[in-house]
């Protein structure tokens, strides 16, 4: 299946820091993509991949479900971690959320996340009735592209496949009952205007995780904030967040031309 263009996965070899990015439901790799440049020159090795049925067609994405894009980021996160000291995970909406997950499920060797508008929580009524709907109804209006920042514009589906987004409450479930387990230090990014995810899933983390938890405020962006007006705080915030908790040295990669 040919992919869109500008949907490919972003990968850089620098030092012994790594990052995986994970992007959002429907989302490509494009949404992350300036965030994972800006880390790369920073000296880290960076593992953006493009998650299953995401950047081709949302025909496909409905043959997809939550498991698959999560084991695909499992795989980016091993290959990171034979290749590097130590591997930080950061995702924007869903892949905060599985960014989460893989916390849960592999403890002390993710050294800590930074997740930008995590989606944990099942606040949209229609998908509340997706497991019925997905027998009659394969697509609806889709919910990319939301940024108030004019003249950007999020490469992402128009169409929200409906048999895909019938599994998210089960990740959803799974996640929520297991925050108990995440003990890493977790930064989190929150647009009070956000048109996508509700406030609920930044409230729940704030009771489960403590203070193990920092929160931030985009106030001038809306969901897809890695794109929008707060992105240059989020990388620069994100990179003194690694500065402050890897253990390892990092150093700036002066050959890095943002291109690769």
């Amino acid at each position: 299946m040919p992919l869109m263009p500008g949907s490919e996965p972003y990968q850089h070899e620098g030092g012994q820091v790594g990052v995986l990015l994970c992007h959002g439901f429907t989302g490509t790799p494009q949404s992350l993509r300036p965030w994972g440049r800006y880390l790369a020159a920073a000296g880290l090795t960076v593992s953006l991949p493009r998650l299953p049925g995401h950047g081709t067609t949302w025909q496909e994405m409905n043959r997809t479900r939550w498991e698959d894009w999560f084991a695909e980021l499992e795989r980016a996160f091993e290959s990171l971690r034979s290749r590097c000291a130590e591997v930080f995970v950061m995702g924007l909406s869903l892949g905060g959320c599985m960014a989460l997950r893989l916390a849960e499920v592999h403890g002390a060797s993710v050294r800590g996340l930074v997740v930008v508008n995590p989606s944990i929580v099942n606040d949209a009524p229609l998908l509340k009735l997706a497991p019925v709907l997905k027998f009659v109804l394969p697509s609806v209006a889709g919910v990319a592209n939301d940024i108030k920042r004019e003249g950007v514009t999020e490469l992402g589906y128009t169409r929200t496949p409906v048999r895909a987004a019938a599994t998210l409450p089960k990740l959803w479930s799974l996640v929520r009952s297991e925050l108990g387990r995440v003990t890493q230090p977790v930064l989190v990014y929150h647009s009070p205007e956000d048109h996508v995810v509700k406030p609920a899933s930044v409230e729940l983390l704030r009771q489960a995780l403590g203070d193990n938890l920092t929160v931030r405020e985009c106030a001038n962006s809306y969901h897809v904030a890695t794109l929008d007006n707060d992105a240059p705080q989020i990388f620069e915030g994100s990179l003194d967040f690694i500065r402050a908790h890897a253990s390892v040295p990092l150093q700036r990669d002066r050959s890095h031309s943002g291109e690769d």
